[in-house]
């Protein structure tokens, strides 16, 4: 059986620990110590619950074959936390919502990598499970930091993988600034007249002589729904709303 955590503190959970709802049942996403009567007992931020957590690293080593220090636990869940529900709904982005501090710049750096680096990398999946990574040139446009356009050949290996597995990633990289941003969601290929017409740029013709219409060229479409990132020294997730 899959072992399940709590989606606050990220303790295993077991029958025995569970939370409750409103009701007096047995609430399935949270431990008791989290969670009774369908309320929260602490009202605190990640970092506030992390640093709540960390005082138990002597309960966590019992378990581990090799003791992790209070600052390398700390790092773990600082990684692992955004991951869980209750956390998720704190750590989101959004072009309409107040930037979160604990996301500060995070709207500006993908607008800025998306709009300036002449290079994003695509990945894929192929159909025996494996990612498969290509460099491609920078988006043709965007909207907010939501959706991506991409040119790509209608017949290519990569077309091939997203109309089997529309699961996708894309990633930015400024080696300079020493900043990396990967987005996680789903690739569409589109082939219509609009869509193709959108991204047209003077030139296309030296990579698909047909012009707009040529069969060979069509649009990738990517829709973010999750990211990392990684600046000043510091990986963070979040979800993008």
């Amino acid at each position: 059986m899959e072992m399940k955590f709590c989606q606050s503190c990220g303790m295993p959970l077991t029958e025995e620990v569970l939370g409750t709802n409103a009701d007096g049942s047995k609430n399935e996403d949270y431990c008791m110590y989290c969670y009774k009567g369908g309320k929260f007992l602490q009202e605190c931020t990640m970092d506030e619950m992390i640093e709540h957590c960390a005082q138990f690293v002597d309960e966590v080593n019992k378990g581990l074959p090799k003791p992790i220090t209070k600052e390398e636990y700390i790092g773990q869940m600082k990684m692992y936390f955004p991951h869980l529900k209750r956390w998720r709904k704190e750590l989101m982005v959004s072009d309409e919502a107040p930037e979160n501090p604990a996301l500060a710049g995070v709207k500006d750096l993908i607008a800025q990598m998306a709009d300036t680096l002449p290079i994003a990398y695509i990945s894929s999946v192929d159909n025996d499970g494996y990612p498969c990574t290509k460099a491609m040139l920078a988006p043709r446009k965007r909207e907010g930091i939501k959706t991506f356009y991409f040119t790509t050949n209608t017949f290519s290996l990569r077309v091939a993988h997203y109309k089997a597995n529309p699961k996708a990633s894309i990633y930015f990289c400024d080696a300079e600034g020493f900043k990396g941003m990967m987005l996680r969601g789903t690739m569409e290929v589109l082939t219509d007249a609009a869509s193709k017409e959108m991204i047209w740029r003077d030139g296309d013709e030296q990579y698909y002589p047909g012009g707009v219409t040529d069969p060979n060229y069509c649009v990738l479409k990517f829709t973010a729904t999750d990211g990392r990132f990684y600046s000043d020294f510091y990986p963070r997730s979040f979800v993008i709303e």
